[in-house]
């Protein structure tokens, strides 16, 4: 956990991160305060007033989530929860024959919005997927749905919405497309260095645009 920079009196802003291992980045679970080598570590070292604590866990789908919420964001009473999952509920169906639903997907989403600790801002994280091969590009329809109900949800849950397929898929593109693809995530989801400082980019670019405070979620979400 960093906590570096902290003005005297004044209280650090908590982030929680909870994710698939996008998130993890290779964390040391053993180690309540390692961070990985991914997004979640840029940020921190964007926001040195901040405490920053990382929960993800590679290969998580919605329902992983869910199985692990009470023990792993229930207890953090996180003034900024920050929530990126979807890619693999895509990814299973195509290697494991184990596929998530769109509605399916957005049940579980929505019970773990009902179950967010305390009224803290909330941060929804749009998966991604890069093609760089070709089957890759017939899981791009079953993603889709899954990238509706993040915003669909941010947008009743009055959260800030990080929209990182549109935004990976036009630097990709500016690199050389499939070229591009490559230096910024060489299986198509696991991001290098240079695909996470985008990811950390556009979560502080969604951070910092002020989204509001969950103060009753089931009212929210109920529309």
């Amino acid at each position: 956990m960093t906590s570096s920079g902290i003005t005297t009196g004044q209280a650090a802003e908590r982030l929680v991160f909870v994710g698939d291992s996008i998130t993890d980045a290779g964390r040391d679970r053993a180690d309540a305060g390692s961070l990985g080598d991914g997004y979640v570590s840029l940020v921190a070292a964007d926001l040195p007033g901040a405490q920053v604590r990382n929960v993800g866990i590679g290969g998580d789908r919605a329902v992983d989530l869910e199985a692990r919420w009470d023990r792993d964001v229930a207890g953090t009473a996180p003034d900024v929860l920050s929530v990126y999952v979807g890619v693999n509920d895509t990814w299973r169906r195509y290697d494991n024959d184990d596929p998530t639903s769109a509605e399916d997907f957005e049940a579980t989403y929505l019970r773990l919005l009902d179950r967010v600790p305390g009224s803290p801002r909330l941060v929804l994280v749009e998966p991604f997927l890069l093609p760089v091969r070709p089957e890759q590009r017939d899981w791009l329809g079953d993603l889709a749905g899954k990238r509706a109900v993040v915003a669909r949800l941010a947008e009743q849950a009055g959260a800030a919405l990080v929209p990182l397929h549109s935004l990976l898929t036009a630097a990709a593109d500016a690199l050389g497309g499939t070229e591009g693809a490559v230096a910024l995530a060489p299986d198509g989801v696991h991001p290098t260095p240079a695909g996470s400082r985008i990811i950390a980019d556009a979560w502080l670019a969604a951070y910092r645009s002020g989204a509001q405070t969950i103060v009753d979620n089931a009212a929210r979400l109920g529309g």
